[in-house]
């Protein structure tokens, strides 16, 4: 009989959710509602391969994205290039992004700007060969070079043609990424009063549906990556980047693509930490003197990376491709890199992760309906977190970085938030598109139950940002799951980022408005999969 109902109650969602979109002129063409409002309002174009160019938006997201061939990137005059950080979007006009930091061939690597155009002669007619501004621009990244480019001049900078690399057909990174830019400055929006008057179910929905367009976006880009390196391989280097935070994410990314080569004749995890602290440029060049105890970690490692130097003197990065300001002690580089090197010593950590998500783990109902299942997650959550931390460093659980001062006590090296953020941007995304691509449905549907029973993550300022601006206030009270803030910050990059600081011309709150007012409008738990 429950399952009579469950199945009766689901086709009266559908049917509803077809009334819906007949009446406000949507020809349902998902299973979920949130990604045919993305269509309906263009919050994201509907490209086709062999049109006649991209817009320079989309450009931009792709390379701040890098979603490239990365190892197949070749300039205009045939040098091979190697992008080891894209740099930092700027928004105080100028180069498109700042701080690039590049290398061609086996030549040193070099630091500059990157200017994004359509086409090599917007070099010259957008006046950028005569702007001071542009001077520091050491590479042109074009969509194409035009019908013959032997017969252009050649001009600086190096230009990088990226029509024929993309990781993707450009259609789904249109989808995946045109709306990837930074927040709108202000904060009020129209979008406050018709968010804020709705249930707690429908709020949660739209949020729901929202995050689920996300997490398949980032099960997109590891699947991308997958079909060129691995499976295993697109997981490390997105476990690398997820304790990147926002700062380091392309250096951390960069040491995960030439695992292979620096994890060559290293077992233990001091070996692995010397090793990943010298090819990162981040080993300090000034030894101590030997009269401190904690001082014998710093000399023991430069005694084993002084004789390995020269045999990865290719793989090491800059130092200047590092950022350190704004960055809490715990979240130093250094740090991030002693953690990953204990998850590459343990060798057992992706075998630990499948474990876990085969392993049974109930959900826990709440006594209270209008409780947040989120809450009732610690079995899930401490299960997770366990695979992840590392319980003891002899010389990293005391210390922020080489020159801090010996902590009071010890400390973890990996901390709830961080662990959370690894499972719904990461491990949850990369089981859920394996199961996908394997026809494993029941699967996937247990990887979606996991990530949308998932506690909160860390609060921030672009989500505090985004409640005020979406529904008027900072009050966190629907917003005690890690998907909600995920839907959240969807909406965000979908609506508000394509209109300006008064709403003009944006649609969601009337989309808003027109799904409140049908008719005991759907509620489909988990963003109407």
């Amino acid at each position: 009989m429950a399952a009579t109902g469950q199945r009766s109650c689901q086709s009266t969602r559908l049917d509803i959710t077809a009334r819906w979109a007949n009446k406000c002129g949507v020809t349902p063409r998902a299973e979920n509602f949130y990604a045919t409002w993305r269509r309906q309002c263009r919050a994201v174009n509907e490209l086709r391969d062999g049109q006649a160019a991209p817009p320079e938006k989309l450009l931009q997201a792709i390379w701040q994205h890098q979603r490239l061939k990365r190892d197949q990137l070749k300039t205009a005059d045939g040098k091979n290039l190697r992008v080891l950080h894209p740099g930092f979007i700027s928004t105080e006009g100028g180069p498109d992004f700042r701080g690039a930091v590049l290398q061609w061939g086996e030549e040193k690597p070099v630091s500059g700007d990157v200017e994004i155009d359509l086409i090599p002669p917007n070099w010259h007619a957008h006046g950028h060969d005569r702007n001071p501004a542009f001077h520091n621009v050491i590479l042109h990244v074009v969509w194409t070079e035009g019908q013959n480019p032997k017969s252009r001049a050649i001009i600086p900078p190096v230009t990088l043609p990226l029509q024929n690399v993309l990781d993707a057909p450009l259609a789904k990174l249109a989808l995946a990424l045109e709306n990837e830019a930074s927040l709108p400055a202000a904060l009020r929006g129209q979008c406050a009063s018709p968010l804020r008057e709705l249930p707690a179910p429908q709020l949660e929905e739209i949020l729901h549906a929202a995050a689920k367009v996300r997490f398949q976006n980032k099960a997109a880009a590891l699947l991308a990556r997958a079909k060129q390196s691995g499976w295993e391989q697109a997981l490390w280097e997105n476990l690398f980047r997820g304790i990147g935070y926002k700062n380091n994410i392309w250096p951390m990314h960069t040491l995960a693509e030439t695992k292979s080569r620096w994890m060559r004749g290293v077992d233990t995890t001091f070996e692995i930490q010397t090793r990943l602290l010298g090819v990162s440029g981040l080993l300090p060049a000034d030894l101590p003197r030997p009269d401190k105890g904690s001082d014998s970690f710093l000399r023991r490692a430069w005694d084993l990376w002084w004789r390995d130097r020269d045999e990865f003197e290719s793989c090491i990065l800059p130092r200047e491709i590092w950022k350190f300001h704004g960055l809490r002690p715990a979240n130093h580089p250094q740090r991030r890199l002693a953690l990953a090197a204990h998850w590459l010593a343990a060798e057992n950590l992706v075998s630990n992760i499948e474990a876990w998500s085969a392993a049974k783990i109930p959900a826990i109902q709440p006594a209270d309906p209008q409780e947040n299942p989120a809450t009732h997650s610690g079995a899930l959550v401490d299960s997770f977190h366990k695979i992840f931390q590392v319980e003891y460093d002899e010389y990293w659980s005391w210390h922020w970085t080489f020159k801090s001062a010996r902590l009071v006590k010890p400390l973890p090296l990996l901390g709830a938030a961080r662990s959370t953020d690894l499972a719904v941007n990461v491990v949850l995304p990369w089981l859920w598109v394996r199961a996908k691509e394997g026809g494993n449905e029941k699967f996937q549907l247990e990887m979606e139950r996991r990530f949308f029973a998932w506690p909160a993550a860390e609060d921030n300022s672009v989500l505090k940002l985004a409640r005020q601006r979406l529904l008027g206030s900072t009050n966190q009270r629907w917003f005690r799951g890690a998907a909600a803030q995920q839907g959240l910050m969807q909406i965000v990059r979908d609506f508000c980022e394509h209109s300006n600081a008064i709403c003009a011309d944006c649609r969601f709150p009337e989309l808003v408005h027109s799904w409140a007012a049908t008719e005991n409008a759907p509620l489909a738990a988990h963003g109407g999969g």
